[in-house]
């Protein structure tokens, strides 16, 4: 954490963040902390909530609470909200993080499977929209969702999570629209490659051809970190981002972007010296 934020920015503020008991979430939720918001942290797991809530506290002083609860369940979802409500103060920042995922073939991949992935990406993020908003202070609130490129890009053995994440975009641009008269901004981040993130972790880690193919396909040429997806929530939570409402904020380091051939790129001086690049004369380029 640099000081590109001033301190205290979110003082009084009370953060709801779902699925914020680890990874991303997690850090969003300590970022927020960090800069003066009180914050709930939720997932299914009641041990895992109070050890990040616990966490939090340490690590900021902020006020934390952890709150076990299902993001497919409406009812389980509108009971935390009322309770943070209750407990903390009206919200003012809400994060609908949670994700599930597997790789599998559209052969392969069950009915019940896709059903999950989509019940807790697509109707998890939908339940805590709605359940946030019955408890918002309206003007000047952030609603943010944590949606992914695969929303907007085709992935082989990623169908649920295309589906899911293409439905919480248009999710977003909807309640943007809606709310967005009273006061209240809805915004998506997109996370590319994220160093230790499930995907990472689980998919691409074990395979070093897989790892390096990917790390050369971003024009960047690094892996985004925990900490670059919490300073974009960070920015949409502040007044700085008073008049952004219904975005997709990408942070992948243009790797939505890249074309195929990025990975042949480590420079500019590689680029220049492709073979196809026609040679200009110094007159031609002033």
């Amino acid at each position: 954490m640099g000081d590109v934020f001033a301190d205290g920015l979110l003082t009084g503020k009370v953060a709801f963040v779902m699925g914020g008991t680890r990874g991303m979430n997690l850090a969003i939720a300590t970022r927020y902390a960090a800069y003066g918001a009180s914050v709930a942290v939720l997932s299914r797991n009641p041990e895992r909530c109070e050890a990040a809530a616990a966490g939090i506290r340490e690590a900021t002083g902020a006020k934390a609470i952890g709150i076990a609860c299902d993001a497919r369940d409406y009812d389980q979802v509108a009971a935390a909200a009322a309770t943070t409500a209750e407990t903390l103060g009206k919200l003012d920042l809400v994060v609908a993080g949670q994700a599930g995922n597997f790789y599998a073939p559209v052969t392969g991949m069950s009915a019940k499977g896709f059903r999950t992935v989509v019940d807790i990406d697509l109707t998890g993020t939908f339940n805590t929209f709605k359940a946030g908003f019955e408890h918002l202070n309206r003007r000047g609130a952030s609603m943010v969702a944590i949606t992914a490129p695969e929303a907007v890009q085709a992935l082989h053995f990623q169908a649920h999570v295309c589906a899911a994440k293409a439905g919480v975009n248009q999710l977003i641009r909807v309640c943007a629209q809606e709310w967005g008269p009273e006061g209240v901004r809805v915004n998506g981040i997109s996370p590319g490659p994220i160093e230790g993130s499930w995907g990472m972790s689980n998919v691409a880690s074990p395979n070093a051809q897989i790892v390096e193919m990917i790390r050369r396909a971003i024009p960047l040429k690094r892996w985004g970190v925990e900490a670059d997806i919490a300073d974009a929530a960070l920015f949409l939570a502040s007044p700085a981002a008073s008049y952004v409402n219904g975005t997709i904020l990408t942070v992948d380091g243009g790797v939505t972007i890249a074309s195929p051939e990025m990975s042949r790129f480590n420079s500019l001086e590689d680029v220049e010296n492709d073979p196809r690049v026609r040679r200009l004369s110094k007159e031609e380029t002033r």
